[in-house]
């Protein structure tokens, strides 16, 4: 993490900070945050108690105020960045967003600025998580580079020349949606079958495991799991355990998320691809195959230039910090 001091101030020579909010289907976190990353107040309340967006609003700004009084007021506030499923940063405004209670497009940064009286911008959540790592994590000071996130989903963010691509509607970056397997499982979300991720989020383990149980007779720990309860961690105990099937599920979670990095690879040349979230808790039962099998998909141009890495960042602040950054890139 940078520690060096930036030395834009307020008017009263005050180091100015940025409101990070992060919205999530379940949960809202939000802090506030100084130009080198630390998390100086936060807190998190859930996204699901207001069916209507208006009084989600005013409670976060309930829960927000104090922290800004406590910081010094809103006169060291350069901004509220905010990271939402399907954040559009060209309109400030969550688009169809299928894990959120509130439907169709929804004006969210105007209505943020309205109540707080301060700057907003938005953008989506896998976004502003690599706009994060860009500032305080692992991809500092890299000019190219493509965050994934593998959580319930698979999100991504994709840095070019310095720049977030949003593309000509904001939507850019959707790696997760990308084809892998023509044909394949079938995605409920979107009604489109063999995305990166049905196969390589958490949800996407659980299938794997499911199916891979269903297939084979080979003895596993997780035959004693019944399988409304099996997920992800389940799969990561039993293979710590040294339970051979539950290596197998991420040997293929692994080849999948290895051959869709080598696509994204050839596609912008990243220096780096920076991996985020639960499913890098798995450590080399995943990030191993996943690496074997990207530069066994890449041509020669590509192969043994590109690294994969794990986010720096701390899973919990992660969120907070990558919309919070997005202030940092205000005018």
């Amino acid at each position: 993490m940078n520690t060096k001091k930036d030395n834009r101030t307020n008017s009263t020579g005050m180091e100015q900070l940025a409101v990070g909010i992060d919205i999530g289907g379940t949960g809202t976190k939000y802090g506030i945050v100084d130009r080198v990353g630390n998390l100086l107040f936060s807190g998190e309340m859930s996204t699901r108690n207001h069916s209507e967006v208006m009084p989600y609003i005013e409670e976060l700004y309930q829960n927000i105020a104090p922290l800004i009084e406590q910081a010094g007021g809103a006169g060291r506030i350069k901004g509220i960045g905010i990271g939402a499923p399907n954040g559009n940063f060209y309109k400030n405004t969550i688009e169809y967003a299928a894990n959120l209670p509130w439907k169709g497009i929804i004006p969210f940064g105007k209505m943020v600025e309205d109540i707080f009286k301060l700057p907003v911008v938005l953008t989506n959540d896998a976004n502003a998580a690599a706009l994060g790592e860009m500032m305080y994590g692992a991809a500092k000071d890299m000019n190219d580079f493509i965050m994934i996130t593998l959580g319930t989903g698979v999100g991504s963010g994709i840095v070019a020349n310095g720049k977030l691509i949003y593309g000509h509607d904001g939507f850019a970056g959707e790696l997760g949606h990308n084809i892998i397997i023509p044909d394949g499982r079938y995605h409920e979300g979107t009604g489109k079958r063999g995305s990166l991720e049905s196969y390589a989020s958490a949800t996407g383990v659980r299938l794997s495991a499911i199916e891979f149980l269903e297939k084979s007779d080979k003895p596993s720990l997780l035959r004693d799991i019944p399988t409304d309860k099996i997920d992800s961690k389940k799969v990561y105990e039993a293979a710590i355990e040294g339970d051979d099937l539950a290596k197998e599920i991420f040997d293929y979670t692994g080849k999948i998320l290895g051959m869709a990095l080598a696509n994204f690879v050839m596609f912008s040349s990243p220096e780096a691809i920076v991996l985020f979230g639960g499913l890098t808790k798995a450590g080399d039962f995943i990030l191993k195959p996943t690496r074997e099998h990207m530069e066994a998909n890449l041509v020669e141009v590509f192969q043994n230039k590109v690294k994969i890495l794990v986010s720096h960042l701390k899973e919990s602040d992660a969120a907070i910090l990558g919309a919070s950054a997005l202030v940092w890139e205000m005018k």
